[in-house]
């Protein structure tokens, strides 16, 4: 390996819940630099959670993070003439990352109404199991699951 590693950022929780994911999630929300646009989308789409469910929004919050979490992924690994799809186990912090750009990917396709509306369905759809990042999520396992076969090939 050549040069150093770069360090770790460190990253501060936020003020609302004091918690370090919800500052990774409005930094992934956020576009153009506008941190305080996304974190009022963020903290109204709890509110609409709140309104909504009855329950507290920052708890639905991280069960949609847990319910979207992938454990498996697999990558392209070409093996004499043929590409095999590879099953490899991913770190804990990259499946935080991959949640999280899911669900905001899949809330920012909703259409037709304001991103907190959709941010808050598609969270409250991931919490309760169904939604697309939960179905992204399946996929990847299942994906992972047909081509267990090619395990052995991992690097």
């Amino acid at each position: 390996m050549r040069g150093k590693k770069p360090t770790k950022r460190i990253i501060i929780p936020d003020s609302v819940y004091n918690d370090k994911n919800t500052t990774r999630f409005i930094n992934k929300l956020m576009w153009r630099g506008k941190k305080s646009i996304a974190e009022s989308i963020f903290y109204g789409a709890m509110e609409i959670i709140k309104e909504k469910t009855g329950e507290d929004g920052f708890e639905v919050f991280k069960k949609a993070l847990e319910n979207a979490r992938p454990h498996v992924q697999v990558k392209s690994r070409r093996v004499g003439g043929s590409t095999y799809q590879i099953p490899i186990d991913i770190k804990a912090h990259k499946q935080m990352e991959h949640a999280m750009r899911w669900l905001i990917q899949y809330a920012r396709s909703r259409k037709g109404r304001p991103m907190r509306e959709k941010l808050a369905f598609e969270l409250i759809d991931a919490a309760s199991g169904t939604g697309q990042s939960v179905k992204k999520k399946d996929d990847t396992h299942r994906m992972a699951e047909a081509n267990r076969a090619f395990a052995h090939y991992r690097v």
